[in-house]
């Protein structure tokens, strides 16, 4: 992904009525791909290289679960700045 592609992206977590819900210079991002949240970009800033190998279990409302549930995200293979979509958890 190219930069100009990365600061088209909305970060997850930026308020939906943000001006600016984009990525912010000096942070490092993932951009998640299918599931509830495909599309956005994850804020990984200061995670160690372990979290980073882990992935994440995000909250989202709009997952399979709906409020409460997670999407949960795990790198790529080969392409770890790519986070592909693992399934929902309660």
């Amino acid at each position: 992904m190219d930069d100009e592609q990365l600061m088209r992206g909305r970060v997850y977590g930026a308020d939906h009525d943000d001006p600016d819900p984009g990525p912010r210079r000096g942070r490092e991002y993932r951009e998640l791909v299918a599931g509830p949240l495909d599309g956005l970009l994850l804020d990984v800033t200061g995670r160690s290289a372990e979290e980073l190998r882990d992935g994440a279990a995000l909250p989202t409302e709009i997952g399979a679960y709906g409020g409460g549930g997670r999407a949960c995200y795990r790198p790529r293979a080969g392409d770890p700045l790519r986070w592909d979509w693992a399934g929902d958890l309660p």
